[in-house]
């Protein structure tokens, strides 16, 4: 057999172009991914406070708005004035949540160690009904865990915690200072009226979409880790404060947030009280709080706002945990619904955005455009035509 025929019997060579060039595509597309998740984790610092700056900037921008549309007199409001309002009043409250974060760790490490013997002693006793070598075991297991540097480690946290705080102010700062020409951008970056006024309302979508997650999301964590820090003193145990602020910063991790809160809350509690029926009452009167406040109230307030999948949101929740860490996990159901609505307005991916949503109907807000801004855009899109045309020609 020739050269030739060798060549044209190989299966490489029996593949068509489309073939070859559909491989291509997916190769340079998981070249893409790895050299974004690569970018991702070693820039995490960063874009974390960059993408919580950027919801921060989106919650208050329409109350900028609004209090700029005000007039007192014959005196509106100017727009540097409300902005600079909006930077402190979020600056006060990030900073003032990041010290009641620092101050909650501080206390927590510092009486950690009083409590480290008792807390073994009760894990174990936990496995006592499996036999005394298998509660002997546990608890041997557990004195075998360095203590002393995971406490190191949170205490490292809290510092990382003001550095970031910092970086989100700043953040929200300059994009407040921008804001007046976002419209102005989009325009020139688009080149084309009726597409830019589509990709603003795209963007208009998703920003509703997460802030009427968000204030939500903050409003039920709220009223649940004021419940959790009540049950605690109702039993005067300690770390109330502490396992009520938990409790609301693990309300935002959908599905398993309220679960760990759950169990942590119980197991300080039967670390304090040794008593199997306190601990056991703790942990059916915070689930219920739980239940009640998570899975009746919450989506009664929420409505269809979100209509993700379930099980989408476990694995954006495992992909970004896996990339950013707990931060991650607070950011995954926004993320979530930026690429569901980004996805159901591009052809090619609207499959993605089926599979991302509850009912397999990711559209909620059609049209777009109104019918007077369509026929505007349509104008528009049919002069730039005409333009260029006659610049051809």
């Amino acid at each position: 057999m020739s050269d030739q025929n060798k060549t044209l019997s190989s299966p490489v060579a029996r593949l068509s172009f489309n073939e070859k060039f559909r491989l291509q595509t997916w190769l340079m597309g998981i070249i893409a991914f790895a050299v974004v998740l690569f970018l991702l984790v070693q820039a995490k610092f960063i874009l974390i406070a960059l993408a919580i700056a950027i919801i921060l900037f989106s919650l208050t921008s329409d109350a900028i708005n609004s209090i700029q549309r005000l007039q007192i007199g014959q005196v509106r409001i100017a727009n540097w004035l409300a902005s600079i309002v909006a930077v402190v009043l979020i600056a006060s409250g990030l900073l003032t949540m990041a010290g009641l974060v620092i101050s909650q760790i501080n206390t927590v490490l510092s009486t950690t160690l009083a409590y480290t013997d008792d807390a073994q002693r009760a894990i174990a006793q936990m496995f006592a009904w499996m036999g005394e070598d298998v509660e002997e075991s546990v608890l041997q297991t557990v004195r075998s865990i360095q203590v002393s540097g995971y406490m190191r480690s949170a205490a490292g946290q809290a510092g990382t915690i003001l550095s970031q705080v910092v970086l989100i102010i700043l953040f929200v700062g300059f994009l407040f200072a921008e804001r007046v020409w976002f419209g102005t951008k989009l325009e020139n970056l688009m080149a084309d009226k009726a597409q830019a006024q589509r990709v603003s309302a795209i963007i208009g979508s998703i920003i509703r979409r997460v802030n009427r997650y968000l204030l939500v999301k903050t409003l039920i964590s709220s009223v649940t880790g004021i419940a959790i820090f009540l049950l605690l003193r109702v039993f005067n145990l300690e770390f109330a404060v502490a396992m009520g602020l938990l409790t609301f910063v693990l309300n935002f991790i959908p599905s398993v947030g309220s679960i760990i809160a759950t169990l942590v809350v119980t197991l300080v509690a039967y670390i304090q009280v040794p008593e199997p029926q306190t601990a056991v009452l703790i942990f059916v009167l915070a689930g219920m709080t739980q239940f009640l406040l998570g899975n009746v109230i919450d989506p009664m307030l929420m409505g269809k706002t979100l209509r993700l999948s379930s099980f989408g949101i476990i694995i954006s929740l495992a992909f970004w945990g896996a990339v950013w860490g707990i931060p991650g996990m607070f950011l995954a159901v926004p993320f979530m619904v930026a690429v569901m609505i980004v996805c159901s307005h591009i052809p090619a991916a609207r499959p993605m955005a089926v599979l991302l949503s509850r009912e397999g109907l990711p559209e909620e807000e059609f049209p777009l455009l109104a019918p007077e801004d369509e026929e505007e855009a349509r104008k528009a899109e049919n002069d730039l035509n005409y333009s260029h045309a006659i610049s051809a020609e």
